[in-house]
């Protein structure tokens, strides 16, 4: 059997360690996919740590894949060998649970997700279903593919729903590695766009990436500013950071909505009263289907959204990883494989 290289973790909370394994064969429906490039995310401390119902160690953590699909299951339509494709959290749904007889694919309650319910993309090899797929446009490299399929179509697709319409005041709550594309999908989806944020070091990139105002949050009063330009349609909270989340909401408009996109388990400490005036709301949205996937990387080629990258060889996932969680990235990080 041929062999690939695979970044596994073998016990929950144990380091990470480069192996040899056997090229898995795709099963009716599958598809094996050649990884070029695997984004690296928070939500792999899942896969490392544990916390997630499901994960089983040895574990091959990484769900924003891109590559080409290298071979093909029985039963499978629509793609073919070769084709450039990308897989991110959305791995594939039952297609018989409450959620997906109602065609909410990404609230599946049976849904896999790659590199947390089954080995992921920190490999040369992937083994996905052929419906968890998205096919990649010749404007985007697999190392600028890979985020988009998660941080990318987070942001984007949380924006697009969110009920703003062009011109409406939209704030992005942080500038980072979720908030530098969600600043620059509000921007190029007609939005009067405002990024929130720490510092005035900020501003002039906040500013690149497309965003027509600026509020440092250390110096003011990022609910009063809003407020000053009229009132937010939505803020999108990129952060995870509750108290951050608490102190925008009352820069919401009428019928305002606060997005949550940034997973903290911190409660957020909200009086009910303000959400009466003016009928406001706060929601969380997930990432999407792979439909929505696909969506992503369309607009981002045809609008130049991109994602500011590292990228680091498999070997050194390690690094990569560690680099993420200090928050040092500029902005996400992204193995490759010299495929």
């Amino acid at each position: 059997m041929a062999s690939m290289r695979a970044v596994q973790v073998k016990q929950q909370g144990g380091p990470f360690e480069l192996v040899e394994r056997e090229v898995p064969e795709p099963a009716r429906g599958e598809a094996l996919v050649r990884v070029h490039a695997c984004g690296i995310c928070h939500s792999d401390m899942f896969a490392k740590e544990g916390g997630f119902p499901g994960i089983s160690w040895p574990h091959v953590p990484g769900h924003e894949i891109a590559g080409e699909i290298a071979a093909l299951g029985e039963d499978v339509k629509g793609w073919e060998v070769g084709q450039r494709v990308g897989v991110g959290w959305f791995g594939g749904n039952c297609g018989y649970c409450r959620q997906c007889r109602r065609g909410d694919l990404i609230n599946c309650a049976n849904m896999g997700i790659p590199g947390i319910t089954f080995d992921g993309g920190y490999a040369d090899y992937v083994v996905v279903k052929a419906s968890a797929m998205a096919s990649i446009p010749d404007e985007l490299s697999a190392e600028e593919a890979a985020p988009l399929l998660c941080a990318g179509i987070t942001t984007y697709n949380a924006l697009r729903h969110s009920g703003a319409h062009a011109g409406d005041l939209v704030a992005v709550l942080g500038v980072g590695g979720l908030g530098h594309l969600g600043v620059q999908f509000a921007s190029k989806l007609g939005f009067d766009t405002v990024a929130i944020a720490r510092g005035t070091e900020k501003e002039e990139f906040a500013r690149k990436l497309g965003a027509r105002h600026y509020i440092d949050s250390t110096a003011q009063d990022p609910a009063a500013e809003l407020q000053a330009l009229g009132g937010a349609k939505v803020v999108l909270a990129t952060v995870t950071n509750a108290p951050a989340m608490t102190a925008v909401l009352g820069g919401l408009g009428v019928r305002g909505k606060l997005l949550v996109v940034g997973a903290s388990m911190e409660p957020m400490q909200i009086p009910p009263a303000m959400l009466i005036g003016g009928s406001k709301a706060i929601a969380g949205h997930a990432s999407g289907h792979s439909g929505d996937s696909e969506d992503t990387l369309d607009f981002s080629a045809l609008s130049g959204v991109r994602p500011m990258i590292e990228t680091f060889p498999l070997e050194r996932a390690t690094e990569a990883y560690e680099r993420m969680l200090s928050g040092e990235a500029r902005f996400r990080m992204v193995l490759t494989t010299g495929a």
